[in-house]
């Protein structure tokens, strides 16, 4: 890989990166899953009927809903922030790989 690709794709995953971190809480509060509990008429309320008709009138501790409630809530972890930004990383690598290749 010759140097400017290899400036790119680190830029690339580097933004990835920053953008999913910084995205993710923004993302959860704008599909209803807010500090203040699941925003009725949303995503989030539609997402939380459902896993509620699953599991016979209930959310399920632990489950996807109330992760992602918990997350909106109380923002990420430590661990969560890492997940989301490696995967940002990921992401982020591989779209400026494509780009930088779709130019050669």
């Amino acid at each position: 890989m010759d140097p400017k690709t290899a400036v790119a794709v680190g830029v690339g995953a580097g933004a990835g990166a920053l953008i999913a971190a910084v995205g993710a809480p923004i993302v959860l509060g704008a599909i209803g899953f807010t500090s203040a509990g699941i925003a009725a008429g949303s995503y989030a309320a539609s997402m939380m009927s459902a896993a509620a008709v699953v599991n016979g009138g209930g959310v399920a501790a632990g489950g996807l809903v109330a992760g992602l409630q918990a997350a909106g809530a109380a923002g990420l972890s430590g661990a969560a922030t890492a997940a989301v930004s490696g995967v940002g990383a990921a992401v982020g690598w591989l779209v400026s790989l494509i780009r930088r290749k779709e130019k050669s």
